[in-house]
């Protein structure tokens, strides 16, 4: 279980296309709206880069070999840290790079085999299997559909994000708002 959320911490997961990114960006204005102050880590299964090659943050990182770069203006700042190649990112690690005392909850889209709490977002038109069968950690599940083999957890409609953020509400956070 992941030990180094001091706030409440929420999944978002499912098969690749089943619109876990849209319906984060549909409930993450409600949230907002409602005076939540939310913080995202979004897992990323393939390589990437924020930074520019004609950056001067982008030359000074890569030739000249550095393990963390700041980068930093009046609108925000990034930290960019290299992990090298082959190691998979743990929650408990992501975790502390966040000032938690200035937010009230973390969403997590990925990190499917992690142990924390998660929403599993599915649609049984792509014909993939339901990943809370397996995951005891899957609190809820959000359909474009209704689910025969889906009797002990909520069924949330994913095509209406206000009874989702009403549900990440209830669960998450009425101790804290």
């Amino acid at each position: 279980m992941v030990s180094t959320a001091e706030i409440p911490i929420l999944g978002f997961v499912g098969f690749s296309g089943t619109g876990k990114t849209t319906l984060l960006l549909k409930i993450l204005p409600l949230l907002k709206a409602r005076g939540v102050r939310v913080g995202m880590i979004k897992h990323a299964h393939h390589q990437f880069e924020i930074d520019h090659p004609e950056k001067d943050s982008y030359r000074l990182r890569k030739e000249g070999g550095v393990s963390q770069m700041l980068v930093a203006s009046r609108q925000r700042w990034v930290l960019m840290t290299e992990t090298g190649e082959f190691d998979e990112p743990y929650l408990d690690g992501l975790l502390p790079q966040f000032d938690q005392s200035i937010l009230d909850l973390i969403l997590v889209e990925g990190f499917k085999h992690e142990e924390f709490p998660k929403l599993e977002v599915h649609r049984p038109s792509l014909g993939r299997r339901l990943l809370c069968l397996e995951d005891e950690n899957i609190i809820a599940v959000a359909s474009d559909a209704p689910l025969n083999e889906l009797s002990h957890l909520p069924l949330l409609n994913m095509n209406d994000p206000e009874q989702i953020t009403q549900f990440i509400i209830d669960v998450f956070m009425e101790i804290r708002i």
